[in-house]
Order: C-alpha cells, then structure tokens, then sequence
C-alpha cells in the first residue's frame, strides 16, 4: 500500500519464462544452449523483440555469500528454437538439470528499438 493507504501497483521489469531442457539431437545433447520458453510468445514471429534480452536464472543456496541465499546466473537469447515460439540461451555456466521446468526471469534489455 502506498502512504495514503491506495493500492499502489509494481510493475515487473521481467517476462517469466521456463528452462525446458537442452539442445539436443536423438542420441546427444548439447548443455551449453538452453531452451527457453516465453509466456505470450506462441510463434516464430513473435520472437523478433526478444532476441538479444539477457536472461537470469535464480535460485536459492543452501549456504550465505555476500549476506545473500539467492544467486544468479546469467545468459542471453540467441535464437528461436523451432517454429512454436521458443529460443535457445547461452548462460555464462551451463544451467544445472534440476532447473528444468523452473522459472526464468528474460529481462527486457538491452532494447533494439
């Protein structure tokens, strides 16, 4: 609530998305591109803003660094994935398995307008 007791609404500065596994061919895969889902982003054509966004994948640790349990690791969107509207990220660490299915948050910079 705000200071004269309105509702006051905080805007994300994020899309949600979700870590769905890796590239991968039939008998390999590839842990060093991940595939990223977008809500709202159902096509190819619709994937043109976003390449280029940085990606954060949070999580929390079980032990403190830096007065802090939650930690981050950073990626980037490369290109779509298919025609259904997903893309490929590049992380500084490769994702560990156990994020699949977990959420990631796609910042939206750096902006190409």
């Amino acid at each position: 609530e705000g200071r004269s007791g309105e509702m006051v609404q905080t805007s994300r500065l994020y899309t949600k998305g979700v870590f769905m596994g890796y590239r991968r061919g039939l008998r390999n895969q590839m842990e060093h591109t991940a595939i990223v889902k977008l809500e709202g982003v159902n096509c190819k054509q619709d994937t043109g803003f976003y390449l280029g966004k940085r990606v954060a994948y949070v999580y929390k640790a079980p032990t403190k660094k830096s007065d802090s349990r939650y930690r981050v690791i950073w990626g980037r969107l490369t290109r779509p994935h298919g025609s259904g509207g997903s893309f490929r990220a590049k992380f500084r660490t490769n994702l560990p398995a156990r994020a699949m299915g977990a959420t990631v948050r796609v910042m939206l910079y750096p902006s190409r307008v």
